[in-house]
């Protein structure tokens, strides 16, 4: 019999991140260095969020929206990123690592699920299909606007959006 409490919490928030990147066919891309820090999903003793709650608020943009950019306000290359997904009209949320309290921790974890540590991140239906470059060659070859049409909900109603983005601090 299984009773409820830290170790059973533990285990289905290990359960749930995997079941995630399954579901988002990211499996393959993350890179397991251990646990850091198991525990409560509240702020660290720095007034900041724990490793494993910047886990799980990644986690949630992605599955919550169809178009993620992890980005930084003067990085060129996520300023190339938004711009193909403002072109092609869809919708998209944008968290500002240099303009979010947790941003480097979030940028950690962004390291941990996908490999790579640079902005942007990019997330399309579940699933980083990299950078700035790699979004922009996937809408030069006509991928992308495909793999938007995908999602559920869609964010690209019948073909286009807003082109508006959402800041998340």
């Amino acid at each position: 019999m299984f009773h409820s409490g830290p170790k059973l919490e533990s285990l289905l928030a290990v359960c749930s991140f995997f079941t995630i990147f399954v579901r988002a066919e990211c499996l393959r891309r993350v890179v397991w260095t251990g646990c850091r820090r198991m525990g409560n999903f509240t702020s660290s003793g720095t007034g900041g969020l724990s490793s494993t709650a910047c886990m799980q608020l990644v986690q949630e943009m992605v599955s919550q929206n169809c178009v993620v950019i992890f980005s930084k306000s003067t990085c060129p290359y996520c300023r190339m990123a938004k711009k193909v997904f403002n072109e092609i009209g869809a919708n998209y949320k944008v968290i500002e690592l240099d303009q979010h309290n947790d941003g480097k921790r979030l940028q950690e974890a962004l390291a941990q699920m996908t490999g790579a540590r640079t902005v942007p991140r990019v997330f399309v239906n579940g699933s980083c299909i990299g950078g700035g470059s790699d979004t922009k060659q996937l809408h030069q070859q006509g991928k992308l606007l495909p793999l938007i049409e995908r999602c559920s909900p869609c964010c690209a109603a019948e073909g286009s959006g807003s082109g508006q983005f959402e800041s998340s601090k």
